[in-house]
C-alpha cells in the first residue's frame, strides 16, 4: 500500500507522515521532493522553476514509487503537496494503473491555522531569536503565496479523502489516516516533552537551504 499524504505547505503533512512511519512497523517514508531537489541541483539556477512542472519529475516519482512499492513488503508513506489535477492524475493515477493500492489523504485546515503553523516553524523561530526581528524566509514566503490556491484546490472532491486537522494533534491526525486506511498503528508512547523534541528534530531535518 502507498499512503499519499497531501496538504498545503505548512499544513502538517511531513510531521504526520513521519508519525505514520514511526508507528507503522515495516513502513518506509519516500519523499518525492528529493527527486525535485536532484533535478534542481543538475540545472543552472536561472533555469530552475517549479520542479512539478517537469515531466521528468512526475515520471521519476512514478518510477521510484512503483519500484519501492513493488519491492517492499510494508507500507510506503509519501508526503507531497500536489494540487494540479492533471499532475495528480498522472502520478497517483499512474501508480494505480500499475496495480498499486494508493490511499490518498489531503490534510486540510483553516487558513488561520496554517498561517499560525508556518509562523511556529523551528527555523523561523530560531531566526527571530537570533536576529531579534521577523524574518521573511523563502520557504515560508512561498508557502504563504500559494496557500489560498492550495486550500481551494485540495477541497475539491478529486483530492479526497479530506482530513481536517485544526483541532487534531499530529498523533491524532496520523491515527485518523491509519484508521481510514484500515491500518493499525503501534501505541503512541511519547509524552508531551518527548513528542515535542521528536517533532522539532523532524522540522530541523527538513530545513532546505538550497
Amino acid at each position: 500500500m502507498l499512503l499519499w499524504i497531501n496538504g498545503p505547505f505548512g499544513g502538517g503533512k511531513t510531521q504526520t507522515a513521519h508519525e505514520l512511519q514511526r508507528r507503522l512497523p515495516g513502513s518506509f517514508l519516500s519523499d518525492p521532493e528529493h527527486v525535485g531537489f536532484a533535478l534542481h541541483r543538475m540545472t543552472p539556477r536561472p533555469l530552475r522553476g517549479d520542479f512539478q512542472d517537469l515531466a521528468s519529475w512526475r515520471q521519476g516519482v512514478v518510477e521510484v514509487l512503483d519500484r519501492a512499492a513493488s519491492g517492499h513488503d510494508g507500507v510506503i508513506v509519501v508526503p507531497m503537496t500536489v494540487v494540479e489535477p492533471a499532475y495528480f492524475r498522472e502520478i497517483v493515477g499512474g501508480l494505480r494503473d500499475r496495480g498499486h493500492d494508493v490511499r490518498h489523504f489531503a490534510l486540510l485546515a483553516e487558513r488561520e491555522t496554517v498561517v499560525r503553523r508556518l509562523s511556529e516553524r523551528v527555523f523561523g523561530r530560531a531566526a527571530r531569536v537570533v536576529l531579534g526581528r521577523e524574518v521573511s524566509l523563502r520557504r515560508e514566503s512561498f508557502a504563504l503565496r500559494v496557500l489560498d490556491r492550495c486550500l481551494e484546490r485540495l477541497r475539491e472532491p478529486e483530492f479526497a479523502e479530506h482530513v481536517w486537522t485544526d483541532h487534531l494533534t499530529v498523533a491524532q491526525a496520523a491515527e485518523r489516516v491509519a484508521a481510514s486506511a484500515g491500518l493499525a498503528l503501534s501505541p503512541n508512547t511519547d509524552g508531551r516533552l518527548r513528542g515535542r523534541v521528536r517533532r522539532t528534530w523532524t522540522s530541523v531535518k527538513h530545513i532546505r537551504l538550497d
